[in-house]
């Protein structure tokens, strides 16, 4: 069993490491925290590295406690959907298989969402179909402090270099800035398409 944060389609690191659990459990009892990949991704575009953030709201603003990423709200006053999916065919409408993904991947950007982790959840259902990985998930109901299983949360951390990063592959802008490592999920599977799982 390994633990992760239902991230939004998450660096490829944590793809990694979903690959070989058999069951991944996701951390729902954790407090929110600003500049992860809860909310995030990057992508690759003509101009290097471009960050997709979804805005939140809090339910419980204004109170002292500490916000739980799972009470997060989607902001959906601002068009974020239509941005990122916009931001996704102009970076990546050339590579090899963005057109293969694409109707699956229009679900996402056109369903309404209340709560982030529902947003996460579904990214991780389209990658792991997209990738075929059998891989069973459940959610926890209280904070695990100390885990038994392999603990991969600090994978979230949009801050932090992971310690073990995927070989190289050919990006869609390589040529100009050189290769980006740890990206969003996305950005190997639009440029490698089933083959992505051999990078993993």
């Amino acid at each position: 069993m390994s633990l992760f944060i239902p991230t939004y389609f998450s660096p490829i690191a944590q793809y990694s490491e979903i690959l070989k659990s058999d069951n991944v459990i996701f951390e729902m009892e954790d407090n929110f925290q600003k500049q992860s990949y809860r909310n995030r991704c990057y992508i690759y575009n003509s101009n290097g590295k471009q960050l997709l953030n979804i805005p939140v709201k809090d339910k419980n603003r204004g109170s002292s406690e500490r916000k739980k990423t799972k009470n997060m709200l989607v902001d959906n006053d601002v068009p974020w959907q239509e941005h990122h999916l916009k931001s996704l065919r102009t970076a990546y409408r050339n590579s090899p298989f963005y057109e293969f993904y694409e109707d699956d991947l229009n679900i996402i950007f056109e369903k309404k969402y209340n709560y982030l982790q529902d947003v996460n959840i579904d990214t991780y259902l389209f990658i792991t179909d997209a990738l075929q990985i059998k891989s069973n998930y459940s959610k926890t109901t209280e904070y695990m402090v100390d885990s038994n299983s392999n603990d991969f949360r600090e994978l979230s951390n949009a801050k932090k270099t992971p310690s073990k990063l995927v070989e190289t592959y050919i990006q869609m802008f390589d040529d100009k800035h050189g290769f980006l490592p740890n990206l969003s999920i996305l950005d190997l599977l639009f440029m490698e398409g089933p083959n992505a799982i051999s990078f993993l």
